[in-house]
């Protein structure tokens, strides 16, 4: 099988982050919620990924959402995926539908909250401009050579929204670890271990010559990037 085909044998929980604007919209009394706002994800919108076979492309399409958000799916607001949720759609105080854009959110936020007052405030700051959201896909078709993924449908229930600092744009991330590396074939192996020898400008190695890398450095770098 050609080892680019594991690809979509991808399971569990994931996690893509986006560049977008938060609005922050406070109440007239002071104490009282404040409703923040944005997209936790773009659909039809393609963006590279990385793996341990290196980029391909991913595109989330119109309509992956409908379902699970029919399904009433349990979500919380948290901040880098952890700590306490600070909004949950079971009490209301999350929203998500599906527009055109994509998936949008709405959160009622309490500011009494030391952990919801420091979001607001770099969010207002514009500190933070990024969210993100974890999901399991249900459904999804990969182009023949494996090098583009079309997530058709997700399943978001006890997944989150999550506003992020900066965190793993997917543009930008890598997700590689020690495991990895025993699953590649040699030629697979070696072509990544030149990429990232090149990514670090550590070598310039020559034609059919792997870059001088250390491996524990390559693992420790790609798990860094991830």
């Amino acid at each position: 099988m050609d080892s680019k085909a594991e690809r979509g044998k991808r399971r569990g929980m994931e996690r893509r982050a986006y560049p977008v604007q938060v609005q922050v919209r406070r109440a007239q009394t002071n104490g009282g919620p404040v409703t923040i706002e944005g997209y936790a994800s773009v659909t039809e919108t393609p963006f590279e990924m990385w793996d341990s076979l290196g980029p391909f492309t991913e595109v989330v399409r119109a309509g992956a959402f409908r379902k699970t958000l029919s399904e009433h799916p349990q979500v919380q607001l948290l901040l880098n995926h952890g700590g306490l949720s600070m909004a949950y759609t079971k009490a209301g105080t999350l929203r998500l539908f599906e527009d055109s854009t994509g998936l949008h959110m709405e959160a009622d936020v309490n500011p009494v909250r030391s952990d919801v007052r420091d979001m607001l405030t770099a969010l207002e700051d514009g500190a933070v401009d990024e969210m993100s959201f974890a999901f399991r896909v249900t459904r999804q078709q990969w182009s023949p050579d494996y090098e583009q993924r079309d997530i058709i449908e997700v399943d978001l229930h006890r997944g989150d929204v999550s506003v992020v600092n900066f965190g793993a744009n997917p543009a930008t991330s890598v997700t590689l670890r020690a495991q990895d590396w025993d699953r590649l074939s040699d030629e697979d192996a070696r072509a990544l271990y030149e990429r990232l020898g090149r990514r670090l400008g550590l070598h310039q190695a020559g034609p059919g010559q792997a870059a001088a890398l250390p491996l524990s450095l390559a693992r420790a770098e790609a798990e860094r990037l991830a």
